[in-house]
Protein backbone atom coordinates (compact mmCIF):
# COMPACT_ATOMS: atom_id res chain seq x y z
CA UNK A 1 0.00 0.00 0.00
CA UNK A 2 1.69 3.58 -1.22
CA UNK A 3 1.30 6.10 0.97
CA UNK A 4 -1.26 8.16 -0.78
CA UNK A 5 -3.27 5.36 -0.05
CA UNK A 6 -2.56 4.93 3.15
CA UNK A 7 -3.25 8.41 3.90
CA UNK A 8 -6.94 8.57 1.59
CA UNK A 9 -7.40 5.39 3.94
CA UNK A 10 -6.68 7.18 7.26
CA UNK A 11 -8.55 10.55 6.28
CA UNK A 12 -11.95 8.59 5.47
CA UNK A 13 -11.76 6.55 8.43
CA UNK A 14 -11.43 9.68 10.62
CA UNK A 15 -13.64 12.02 8.72
CA UNK A 16 -16.22 9.77 8.27
CA UNK A 17 -17.74 9.49 11.30
CA UNK A 18 -18.37 13.35 11.45
CA UNK A 19 -20.00 13.66 8.06
CA UNK A 20 -23.67 13.13 9.53
CA UNK A 21 -22.58 14.49 13.18
CA UNK A 22 -25.51 16.21 14.10
CA UNK A 23 -24.93 20.00 13.60
CA UNK A 24 -26.89 20.89 17.01
CA UNK A 25 -23.79 19.34 18.94
CA UNK A 26 -20.91 21.46 16.88
CA UNK A 27 -19.36 23.28 19.31
CA UNK A 28 -19.26 26.70 17.76
CA UNK A 29 -22.73 26.57 15.44
CA UNK A 30 -24.64 24.19 17.33
CA UNK A 31 -26.61 27.14 19.29
CA UNK A 32 -27.68 28.69 15.85
CA UNK A 33 -28.62 25.28 14.70
CA UNK A 34 -30.73 24.68 18.21
CA UNK A 35 -32.44 28.26 17.74
CA UNK A 36 -33.25 27.53 14.30
CA UNK A 37 -34.89 24.24 15.19
CA UNK A 38 -36.70 25.58 18.38
CA UNK A 39 -37.82 29.08 15.75
CA UNK A 40 -39.59 26.64 13.40
CA UNK A 41 -41.19 24.26 16.24
CA UNK A 42 -42.36 26.76 17.84
CA UNK A 43 -44.17 28.27 14.69
CA UNK A 44 -45.18 24.94 13.97
CA UNK A 45 -47.31 24.10 16.92
CA UNK A 46 -48.35 28.46 16.99
CA UNK A 47 -50.00 27.23 13.84
CA UNK A 48 -51.65 23.38 14.18
CA UNK A 49 -48.75 21.87 12.36
CA UNK A 50 -46.94 19.02 13.01
CA UNK A 51 -43.61 20.20 14.14
CA UNK A 52 -40.55 19.83 11.46
CA UNK A 53 -38.44 16.32 10.68
CA UNK A 54 -35.18 16.96 10.65
CA UNK A 55 -33.45 15.57 7.59
CA UNK A 56 -29.68 15.17 7.51
CA UNK A 57 -28.51 15.66 3.64
CA UNK A 58 -26.67 12.57 2.11
CA UNK A 59 -25.13 13.05 -1.15
CA UNK A 60 -27.45 11.86 -4.28
CA UNK A 61 -30.75 11.47 -2.40
CA UNK A 62 -34.39 13.10 -3.36
CA UNK A 63 -35.65 15.90 -2.35
CA UNK A 64 -39.07 17.50 -2.48
CA UNK A 65 -38.74 20.79 -2.13
CA UNK A 66 -42.11 22.95 -2.97
CA UNK A 67 -40.77 26.11 -1.50
CA UNK A 68 -37.76 27.11 0.48
CA UNK A 69 -38.88 28.66 4.01
CA UNK A 70 -35.09 29.77 5.36
CA UNK A 71 -31.81 29.27 5.11
CA UNK A 72 -29.18 29.88 8.26
CA UNK A 73 -26.47 32.18 7.52
CA UNK A 74 -23.26 31.32 6.31
CA UNK A 75 -21.79 34.71 7.75
CA UNK A 76 -20.91 33.79 10.72
CA UNK A 77 -17.30 31.66 10.22
CA UNK A 78 -14.97 30.85 8.10
CA UNK A 79 -14.51 27.20 6.71
CA UNK A 80 -17.01 24.31 6.74
CA UNK A 81 -19.86 24.44 8.99
CA UNK A 82 -23.32 23.15 9.47
CA UNK A 83 -26.26 25.06 7.78
CA UNK A 84 -29.79 24.21 7.76
CA UNK A 85 -32.79 25.31 5.04
CA UNK A 86 -36.54 25.28 6.59
CA UNK A 87 -38.94 24.14 3.73
CA UNK A 88 -42.50 23.18 3.00
CA UNK A 89 -42.67 19.85 0.71
CA UNK A 90 -44.95 19.11 -1.79
CA UNK A 91 -47.77 17.89 1.24
CA UNK A 92 -46.95 21.07 2.40
CA UNK A 93 -45.11 19.59 5.23
CA UNK A 94 -42.64 21.81 7.04
CA UNK A 95 -38.80 20.14 7.05
CA UNK A 96 -35.77 21.08 8.13
CA UNK A 97 -32.50 19.95 6.35
CA UNK A 98 -29.40 19.97 7.90
CA UNK A 99 -26.24 19.85 5.40
CA UNK A 100 -23.01 21.32 5.39
CA UNK A 101 -21.67 24.35 3.79
CA UNK A 102 -18.55 26.83 3.51
CA UNK A 103 -18.63 29.41 5.38
CA UNK A 104 -18.21 33.27 3.70
CA UNK A 105 -17.07 34.91 6.36
CA UNK A 106 -13.34 34.46 5.56
CA UNK A 107 -10.59 37.16 5.14
CA UNK A 108 -10.61 38.25 1.57
CA UNK A 109 -14.64 38.17 0.90
CA UNK A 110 -15.27 41.19 3.23
CA UNK A 111 -18.12 43.18 1.56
Amino acid sequence: MGIRSKIAAFSISFVSPFVMADGSSDPVYGSMIKENENRWKEHALSTDQVPPEIVHYRYGMNLDIERVIHITSTRIGCGVMPAQMTYKDSNGDLKILEYRASGTKCRGNEG
